[in-house]
């Protein structure tokens, strides 16, 4: 049996942590990609450090001769995207960073296991495994320390934009510790919080008077006590922020991305990869199913694993976990799962409509947890799979 009652802890960082910025980057490339050729090949990786930016990687088109075309679009898209964030410093602006762009074609000997055929389906764009999760204790169905975590951080930046808040500056991470009881999250224990700002003369106490109200605003009442432990910019000033105060790359905060390390995690990145990239694709399907269970009243927390092979369209395993929970043996979910829903990547695709400019939006504040937009964005957290769940079992 599972532990009931413990503490566990996880963290999140802001759209303009030096990797969220990476990640925002390569994902604006490959929304801009996506709206010319919803079947492009991308594979973007960005670089930011101090007043530079530096872009690589590999693009698909069905016509590669209009790739020049589509990557003089490049430098644009970068510094929308980071004047969006709000980097105006003197070593990172949006108006004067120096923007390298090294994209080139894809790898034809990727693209021939990849490629759909007259005698084979498109295969996965990569090996690998993949896991969803789900869970009770939030509404959203996701871990309540990760998703606390995001809730203030995506407070914080919108006092931040709208000039509420005006010395806020885009960088910061946050870090929420939970205690569980009989298995449900019920208070704080601690709250650690650094964010940029822009007047040196500040203080920890100072920022810790600005920030708090929006905190005890995110989350549960009653979750704060008297008890809590406060960490607010422990190492004091936090004025130089963003690539120039730490490097960024695309790929580095897969744990913040995804379930906060409530869950197991296949070790791949999603942003910059289509959604031919099982890494993206087939995570995003593993939490839609995940999530479905639950919200089907099969389990309390489920965990669903895919694998797969370079070229090979099936999933290899499926592989379900119900952590003692389960009201279904995880034997049945995981035959119902492959009946009621095609898992080769371009199923997969086709059933969440992922050959959309859907992703810049996924680049901050987590891919998970969040409500499924009008134009298709976050479609994997749909629960629209419970009533064909429970007919298959």
């Amino acid at each position: 049996m599972s532990r009931q009652d413990y503490i566990f802890t996880s963290e999140s960082v802001s759209e303009g942590h030096p990797d969220k910025v990476c990640d925002r980057i390569s994902d604006a490339i490959l929304d801009a990609l996506l709206a010319e050729e919803p079947e492009a090949r991308v594979a973007c990786e960005t670089f930011a450090t101090t007043n530079r930016v530096v872009i690589g990687g590999e693009v698909g088109l069905s016509d590669q001769s209009k790739l020049r075309e589509y990557m003089e679009s490049v430098d644009a898209i970068t510094r929308a995207c980071i004047k969006d964030i709000g980097y105006e410093q003197d070593k990172f602006h949006h108006e004067t960073c120096e923007i390298t762009n090294l994209l080139h074609e894809q790898s034809a000997h990727i693209a021939q296991g990849v490629d759909a055929s007259a005698d084979k389906d498109e295969g996965a764009g990569d090996q690998g495994i993949m896991f969803g999760y789900a869970t009770t204790e939030t509404d959203t169905l996701m871990p309540a320390p990760i998703q606390y975590a995001h809730a203030i951080l995506r407070r914080l930046a919108e006092v931040r934009k709208s000039g509420q808040e005006p010395t806020l500056r885009p960088d910061a991470k946050s870090q929420v510790s939970l205690r569980y009881a009989n298995g449900k999250p019920v208070e704080v224990t601690s709250i650690v919080l650094s964010t940029q700002h822009s007047d040196a003369s500040q203080t920890s106490a100072d920022i810790r008077a600005i920030v708090e109200p929006y905190i005890q605003e995110v989350l549960p009442q009653g979750f704060i006590t008297p008890n809590t432990v406060w960490h607010v910019n422990p190492t004091g000033k936090f004025v130089i922020g963003g690539p120039d105060g730490d490097a960024g790359l695309t790929g580095r905060k897969i744990i913040v991305d995804t379930y906060g390390g409530a869950a197991p995690h296949g070790g791949g990145a999603f942003s910059g990869k289509d959604p031919t990239k099982v890494d993206r694709s087939a995570a995003y399907a593993s939490r839609y199913l995940a999530k479905n269970v639950v919200a089907a009243g099969m389990a309390e927390r489920c965990t669903i694993q895919l694998s797969y092979a370079i070229g090979v369209a099936k999933p290899l395993s499926i592989y379900a976990d119900t952590h003692g929970t389960g009201e279904v043996s995880p034997a049945d979910i995981e035959k119902a799962i492959a009946q009621v829903m095609d898992l080769t990547p371009r199923g997969i695709r086709s059933h969440l409509q992922l050959n959309r400019p859907i992703y810049e939006r996924t680049a901050a504040y987590g891919h998970f947890g969040r409500q499924p937009d009008a134009d298709g964005g976050f479609s994997w957290e749909r629960t629209d799979l419970v009533d064909a769940l429970k007919s298959a079992v």
